[in-house]
């Protein structure tokens, strides 16, 4: 095993090989309860994504986080065939979503904590399922994940959430994979924080997702102070000419200039350029990154945001239990 690697669908990479890295992505998502439900997310073409991510390939990005975790659309082997036919490495998740995305009665309802964390691990360790944990077979593919996606939708985690979120510590510490974190608008993030902390889990490897989206300056000094990692995502999504995202980075990249990355989570066709929308996926690597120039952020600040920071926090930690 490498000292130092990202697990990606294709498998391990050096952590320092993995170049320029969005943190947080929506690549594939099938038809599932999700789509059913939420339409407008449906991304189930993998023609319109190796012709995005050849694009994000050309403009010099090569990783890509994805984020939809077991059973709400991921389809793993979609994910391993995009990155054969782009040379984009692709980090796929287990974890659960949010309570929305899944059909009453799920197994993230009923499962225990430790029987969740064991599905996790298997994800890790062994293989992700080719039917994605719809049941009852469980097919083991060869891609296995790199990643535990988790989520709340309120300031403080419910019943359910805090169960995945302790099967997601547990597997954390058996496996050392990363942890990546959904907030609604924003919101939780401290709450978030706490509730992994005491579960033991390492924080330089906690990614906070869509903070930028409550863009208070002194709620991000104290999710940051923290020791966890913090995932911008509403670069594109402003109206007008105010850029609270721009606006956070250029504030607090020189306090925490290792602490904050960029991503899309790009999750409708809308803004893809592939699907008839845009901006699409380059977005970052091209209109947003010259904005930050202009502004006065340098180059090196860039590469943080895009290479060392992002290299540096998906890397797998050291497992805390055999």
């Amino acid at each position: 095993m490498l000292n130092a690697f990202v697990r990606t669908v294709l498998g391990d990479v050096p952590a320092d090989d993995i170049g320029v890295c969005y943190a947080h992505e929506h690549l594939i998502i099938d038809r599932s309860a999700a789509t059913e439900r939420y339409p407008g997310v449906l991304l189930d073409s993998e023609e319109n994504c190796v012709t995005e991510l050849k694009q994000f390939h050309a403009d010099g990005g090569r990783t890509m986080v994805d984020s939809m975790p077991c059973d709400a659309g991921r389809n793993v082997v979609k994910l391993a065939s995009v990155s054969s036919r782009t040379d984009v490495n692709i980090v796929c998740p287990t974890g659960l979503h949010l309570a929305q995305y899944y059909p009453h009665g799920h197994w993230g309802e009923r499962y225990a904590v430790d029987r969740m964390a064991d599905l996790f691990i298997a994800d890790i360790e062994d293989g992700i399922d080719r039917f994605d944990y719809g049941g009852p077979v469980v097919e083991r593919t060869p891609y296995r994940a790199g990643v535990i996606k988790v989520a709340t939708k309120g300031v403080g985690p419910d019943d359910r959430e805090r169960r995945i979120f302790e099967a997601a510590a547990a597997a954390h510490r058996r496996t050392g994979a990363p942890i990546l974190t959904h907030t609604e608008m924003g919101l939780g993030a401290i709450e978030q924080i706490e509730t992994l902390d005491a579960c033991g889990v390492n924080l330089r490897h906690v990614v906070i997702s869509h903070t930028d989206r409550n863009p208070d300056v002194a709620y991000h000094r104290e999710i940051l102070n923290s020791g966890v990692r913090v995932e911008y995502d509403s670069g594109f999504r402003w109206p007008g000419e105010e850029n609270p995202t721009l606006e956070l980075l250029v504030t607090l990249l020189d306090e925490f200039p290792d602490r904050i990355m960029l991503g899309m989570d790009a999750a409708r066709p809308k803004y893809w350029i592939s699907y008839g929308g845009g901006p699409g996926l380059s977005f970052l690597l091209t209109t947003f990154s010259q904005r930050l120039l202009k502004r006065g952020v340098p180059a090196s600040r860039l590469d943080r945001i895009f290479v060392t920071t992002p290299a540096a926090t998906y890397r797998f930690a050291a497992p805390a239990e055999n």
